[in-house]
């Protein structure tokens, strides 16, 4: 797992462990980015299925509900399955894309 931090985001990058595995990890380093946004790319990870991604729900609604931003990357899974609650892109570009119009709204209270 790797950790990359960039402004107010944090990127965590997983290349071997399994999904479950990482969604251990990061719950139990949750302190060290409580307060940024969060980016994890499952880029690397093949394949990634819909249960894997539904793994991070718990995770993603905690830290949205502190207003910041939870995004995961992966071309590998079937975006039109994922679960409304939870933000999945195809790329790291996209995801900031996506905390970036998700501040905008924090900013102008939306």
């Amino acid at each position: 797992m790797i950790f990359n931090k960039e402004e107010n985001t944090t990127i965590i990058t997983q290349e071997k462990a399994s999904v479950i595995e990482l969604v251990k990890k990061i719950d139990v380093l949750y302190e060290r980015f409580k307060n940024d946004n969060i980016i994890v790319n499952l880029s690397s990870l093949k394949p990634v299925t819909l249960q894997d991604i539904v793994e991070f729900l718990q995770l993603s609604n905690k830290h949205r509900k502190a207003k910041q931003s939870f995004v995961i990357v992966t071309n590998q899974a079937n975006l039109d399955e994922m679960p409304d609650e939870l933000v999945v892109v195809p790329t790291v570009k996209e995801a900031h894309d996506i905390i970036e119009m998700e501040e905008m709204e924090r900013d102008l209270g939306l």
